[in-house]
């Protein structure tokens, strides 16, 4: 038990504090990739939206994707960007707990719809007469559902775990958002046992969400190599090429953080940069950059806004020519 502490009521967010001189160009880094980032995923949720060709379960799931994405980084960014060019940087323990629970459910989340991205690749190419019986429309949705309230439930579970007791001073949590490790330290109680589980908890759902995706993979890459022909073969696989690059870059990151050995306070702010800022940025790109289906859809968009544009412009030139009396 720690003694002679005051409790708790906020913490102050060390943040990148310690590299004071960088702060400003930290902000317009960040912020520029944080655009990008909502710009990317808001596209691909207003393109699957309006173009019907993409009313598919792969597409929904990217969408479902996109907006998990979304709301994941606007847990931690927004209070990380005024955090750069504010003096004061505290956060209520009412506060610090909101944007854990928020930003470790739809963490999860995306654990969980990258796992049911592959098992539709799976159905789609393993099962492909009876994939459209086995995932339609509403399936989908469940599946999705399923997904959210799954993030969220192991996400209570954990701040539950790591604001069941009161925080004792020194109140500096040694990240740029309420990190569960640095959080649970502050807790009155001694925190090895409950360090040691709510780290257990994350790796496990990596670990066991990763090994589902391998699994299905497994089976995909037996069923591809028995396509008699190369053009069928590399149909198959550019399909799963986008989803494969980003689980790789998801867990990759992620495991860093969850799977590595301790860090320092820097060195831990800035391995959370890669799966907080980095990823949620890459994710839209790898998605829509080599997808055609997407790069149609935007041009539909295009011409769309171009032929109202100049129907715009046709009405404003009539209503402007003056009438003969």
């Amino acid at each position: 038990m720690k003694i002679n502490q005051t409790i708790l009521q906020e913490f102050i967010l060390v943040g990148f504090s310690v590299y004071p001189h960088v702060q400003t160009l930290l902000f317009v880094v960040f912020f520029c990739l944080y655009l990008l980032t909502l710009t990317g995923n808001l596209a691909i949720m207003g393109l699957t939206w309006v173009d019907r060709a993409l009313h598919t379960p792969m597409y929904l799931f990217l969408s479902a994707l996109s907006f998990s994405e979304t709301c994941y980084t606007m847990a931690i960014i927004p209070k990380m960007l005024a955090d750069l060019l504010a003096k004061s940087r505290s956060i209520s323990v009412m506060g610090c707990g909101l944007q854990l629970c928020f930003f470790l459910g739809f963490g999860g989340s995306n654990c969980f719809i990258l796992t049911l991205m592959g098992y539709d690749r799976f159905l789609a190419i393993c099962n492909p007469l009876r994939y459209p019986l086995l995932m339609t429309n509403m399936v989908c949705g469940q599946l999705v559902a399923y997904a959210w309230a799954g993030g969220f439930f192991v996400s209570l579970i954990e701040t539950a775990l790591i604001f069941r007791g009161s925080f004792c001073s020194p109140n500096l949590v040694k990240h740029f958002f309420c990190h569960m490790r640095e959080v649970v330290r502050l807790n009155c109680i001694d925190s090895d046992l409950t360090e040691f589980i709510i780290i257990l908890i994350p790796a496990s759902g990596l670990l066991g969400t990763f090994l589902l995706i391998l699994l299905t993979y497994v089976f995909i890459l037996s069923t591809v190599l028995r396509i008699p022909s190369a053009e069928g073969k590399q149909k198959a696989f550019s399909t799963c090429a986008s989803h494969i690059t980003v689980v790789a870059i998801h867990f990759g990151f992620a495991s860093i953080a969850y799977l590595k050995a301790e860090a320092s306070g820097g060195d831990d702010t800035l391995i959370a940069v890669t799966y907080t800022i980095i990823t949620p940025f890459l994710n839209p790109l790898i998605f829509s950059l080599r997808n055609k289906d997407m790069k149609n859809a935007f041009r539909k968009v295009l011409g769309m806004t171009r032929s109202l544009n100049e129907y715009f412009w046709i009405i404003s030139a009539w209503l402007t020519v003056p009438r003969i009396q």
